[in-house]
């Protein structure tokens, strides 16, 4: 069943349009038979099926208020009244015409006037039809055909029971091979199964609507269902004679849906991480990027410093120095250090009960207790607290700056352990509404910026992170113009730095102590991130991380 995204465009894409007009257009019509399976489309993702009975007559299920169904003749009018989308009706055929089963329709006739609750899931119109066709393997001995209204779905058959396992059905039961328009209405000039009057499909808008409609498992599952029908279709009419460019066309827009599908699969860890920025990725941006989208969801996925970098990041981290911080004492209340006066009655000396058990030291009991002044125990004693909970109060959560180094020598595995980092990171700041900062940076000079504030700016970040430099490297430029950036917005308090570049930076020793100082002053933590080499100290950072 397609999703709503699809279904709100109506009758304009997928399959259901394109074939309406091939087969209104060039397609041969046909009359049903006695025992011929009809169907008619209601809306975009449900179709409505029975069996024709002779006499332009249909046996088929009709709901009566809640969840109340009776089988009953329809005319052709009447069958498709409920239809969203316009009144054509499909009748089983092969290659010669329309194929039925007298029996077949003697026992959906037969079952007119029986009523039964009718369930989308367990029981519906297609339920019915198909057991109309098991009728011919004998495979019921209970006489009465009230039978198909409390079956169960045998283990083989689709959890819902659908327009394509009862094609499946006819296809056994009768030879079924292909699906052609019943020309019902074709001596009313309002007819919409007229082909004269049948709009040709709008191509682009199909072409345009898949390559930029999101991608996530819902939108996949319609796509594979449109995948699925289409080739089944293509295989229906293939010894037809339909105009090639028209069998171009279907070809294009069957092997875009398949380029989809690989594309999904291949990017598929990518795009479930991206969902947690907002993006909706859709088959044009993973098209148009030069990303390396698998190598990419590998890092996210695998790197394990890079995770607890991350984390690191979040709001709720609490490192685990803090944690081994020397045990605070704290006053407690466990053990009994003398008397005093109080209110406590979980705590009165037994000399105060007493009081109450006679009728004129009461008052004198409930006088006390408003002033506070029964002796009850004293308790006192000591427990531990660690550090994490003071760290609490003081745990940074304020923006990111992150300073990208893009030159040369960060070309190939580098770059992309930085471009993960950094998309895992605004996935966690778009989370906790936090700002990310990212100042690409090459040799002097080269400086590039882009501000993330919230999950609608988000997805500049991936086609921000493709561009670079090349050149050589200037880490005092970027440093200088992060801290410059915490110093004037207002919103950066506590911010992180993270200088992120596949070496140690190479700071002057004045640069260094103006750094310190800012440093001290802006209340700013500076983690240095090698995606390559080795760790060491260079003199500025709070830490040094290789990734």
């Amino acid at each position: 069943m397609l999703p709503a995204f699809l279904a709100n465009i109506g009758a304009r894409i997928g399959l259901k349009p394109i074939k309406y007009f091939i087969d209104a257009v060039f397609r041969d019509k046909v009359i049903p038979v006695a025992g011929s399976i009809v169907y008619c489309d209601l809306w975009v993702a449900a179709e409505h099926s029975g069996v024709y009975v002779g006499d332009g007559q249909i046996s088929n299920i009709v709901v009566e208020g809640f969840a109340e169904s009776q089988v009953q003749h329809s005319d052709a009018r009447d069958f498709t009244s409920k239809s969203t989308i316009g009144n054509k009706i499909y009748v089983s055929c092969n290659d010669d015409g329309a194929v039925g089963h007298a029996y077949v329709g003697s026992k959906a006739d037969a079952a007119v006037g029986k009523r039964s609750f009718y369930g989308l899931v367990f029981k519906n119109c297609h339920v019915f039809s198909k057991d109309c066709l098991d009728a011919l393997d004998d495979a019921r001995t209970d006489s009465s055909f009230l039978s198909w209204a409390i079956d169960m779905i045998t283990p083989e058959e689709t959890w819902e029971p659908t327009i394509r396992a009862l094609k499946s059905s006819a296809e056994k039961k009768l030879g079924a091979s292909k699906w052609r328009l019943w020309d019902w209405e074709n001596d009313n000039p309002q007819s919409q199964n007229n082909s004269s009057e049948q709009e040709p499909p709008n191509w682009q808008e199909q072409h345009d609507f898949f390559m930029n409609c999101p991608l996530n498992a819902q939108s996949m599952a319609a796509i594979l269902s449109e995948l699925q029908d289409m080739k089944a279709y293509e295989a229906e009419i293939a010894n037809e004679n339909i105009p090639s460019d028209i069998r171009q066309k279907l070809v294009a827009l069957r092997t875009l849906l398949a380029d989809i599908d690989k594309k999904y699969q291949q990017s598929r860890t990518f795009i479930e991480h991206s969902a947690g920025l907002g993006w909706s990725l859709s088959y044009a941006d993973l098209k148009n990027s030069t990303e390396d989208f698998a190598a990419l969801a590998t890092e996210l996925q695998n790197n394990r410093a890079i995770q607890e970098l991350v984390k690191k990041m979040g709001r709720n981290y609490i490192s685990e120095e803090k944690k081994k911080q020397i045990k605070i004492p704290e006053a407690s209340k466990s053990e009994v250090h003398g008397t005093h006066r109080s209110a406590d009655l979980m705590r009165l000396l037994p000399s105060e009960l007493v009081n109450l058990e006679d009728d004129t030291l009461e008052i004198l009991f409930y006088s006390r207790l408003l002033e506070r002044n029964l002796m009850t125990y004293e308790l006192s004693g000591i427990t531990h607290q660690t550090g994490e909970t003071s760290e609490t109060h003081q745990k940074r959560t304020g923006p990111v700056v992150a300073c990208l180094d893009t030159s040369g020598s960060m070309s190939g595995t580098p770059i992309l352990k930085a471009k993960a980092l950094l998309l895992a990171i605004a996935n966690i700041l778009t989370t906790e509404k936090r700002s990310l900062h990212v100042l690409l940076f090459g040799a002097a000079g080269q400086l590039r910026e882009f501000k993330m504030e919230n999950a609608q700016e988000a997805k500049g970040l991936l086609g921000f992170l493709g561009q670079g430099f090349g050149g050589g490297t200037d880490f005092e430029t970027p440093l200088q113009r992060a801290c410059d950036i915490i110093k004037q917005e207002k919103t950066y308090l506590k911010a992180d730095i993270l200088m992120i570049s596949d070496g140690d930076c190479s700071l002057s020793s004045e640069f260094t102590a103006r750094l310190h100082v800012q440093q001290s002053q802006l209340d700013c933590s500076i983690y240095s991130v090698l995606c390559a080499g080795s760790r060491g100290d260079n003199g500025f950072s709070n830490e040094v991380i290789l990734i």
